[in-house]
């Protein structure tokens, strides 16, 4: 017998007499009923909340948008995967640097870059919460966390409406990496400082 199983044995023998444990009770909502534009005007309020800047485009008019915002920028990293379509404003390729697990970029040279853009998976509208998971249009964790601009597109079929319900869309053994506005703390005296944990500024563009 193994240490772990003689702890677990002395544990419940310990136990023994205790009633049993009722069933966890799963009644919670595991869903929101909101249609699609009620989920938009939900977690756009959420997300300025939060101090992001939110946008609403189009598909047509994603592209254009991210040219604006990534205007000032030299070069930003993009994933492996991100839709070609969106790099369309772009015509000076070499601004955008690709990090892929095969090639990831140091994080001296992430921390160089102007500016990410990526894709998002799942999006929560009642807490404004968007949820990266590492998938090709999204990239590694590193290349949303260590630049200090972050350029986020939403797709609206993303959108859930509350946590259980974005749940259910997620593979939970991906890297998750939960984004409610821009990196912000307080201090003891609460004033607060943005851009500790990740970005200082999010932009986020919701592709209806």
């Amino acid at each position: 017998m193994s240490a772990r199983e003689e702890i677990l044995d002395r544990i419940r023998a310990a136990l023994s007499d205790q009633p049993a444990v009722p069933p966890v009770p799963r009644d919670y909502r595991r869903t929101s009923g909101l249609d699609a534009q009620a989920l938009v005007a939900l977690l756009v309020d959420r997300l300025v909340d939060y101090k992001a800047n939110v946008f609403v485009e189009e598909s047509d008019g994603v592209s254009g948008r991210i040219g604006g915002l990534l205007a000032g920028a030299g070069q930003f990293v993009i994933p492996p995967g991100l839709p070609a379509a969106w790099l369309a404003f772009d015509t000076e390729p070499a601004r955008a640097v690709v990090d892929s697990l095969e090639s990831p970029l140091s994080i001296a040279r992430l921390d160089a870059m102007d500016a990410v853009l990526t894709s998002s998976a799942v999006s929560v509208a009642e807490t404004g919460t968007i949820v990266l998971d590492g998938s090709a249009d999204q990239g590694r964790r590193a290349i949303s966390l260590v630049p200090d601009h972050h350029v986020c597109v939403v797709p609206v079929e993303s959108i859930a409406g509350i946590l259980p319900e974005a749940l259910q869309r997620l593979d939970g053994t991906r890297p998750l990496t939960l984004i409610s506005g821009p990196s912000a703390t307080s201090d003891i005296e609460l004033e607060r400082v943005e851009g500790v944990h990740g970005p200082r500024r999010l932009d986020v563009i919701i592709a209806v």
